[in-house]
């Protein structure tokens, strides 16, 4: 299960209006980093039919096969701390993070 906080997901919802398209926010991993894995996120305008569903605040979250493994029981939250902003990944698989955050392990 991936679920979003409710700050996510009105962020999300604001997008989907601002590009005034898109189904659903998907989710994934690509091989990256100096840890192995970093995360992907796409406003997606279809949902494949392999995809994984989830819905959270009344935002459909779709994943792949090869991503759910690494990011079941994730929760994804959006924060904005001073002129900072973006999505934070609380994702309990994770192992292990780079020094830099962008890339982890499991």
């Amino acid at each position: 299960m991936i679920t979003l906080t409710e700050k996510a997901a009105k962020h999300v919802d604001a997008q989907f209006a601002r590009r005034g398209k898109g189904v659903a926010l998907r989710l994934g991993v690509r091989t990256s980093g100096c840890s192995g894995l970093a995360y992907k996120l796409e406003f997606a305008d279809e949902v494949q039919p392999e995809d994984t569903r989830f819905e959270s605040h009344g935002v459909t979250v779709i994943v792949d096969p090869k991503s759910l493994p690494y990011l079941d029981g994730m929760e994804l939250d959006f924060a904005r701390e001073g002129l900072n902003e973006g999505f934070r990944f609380n994702n309990p698989n994770v192992k292990a993070e780079c020094g830099c955050g962008e890339s982890f392990n499991v």
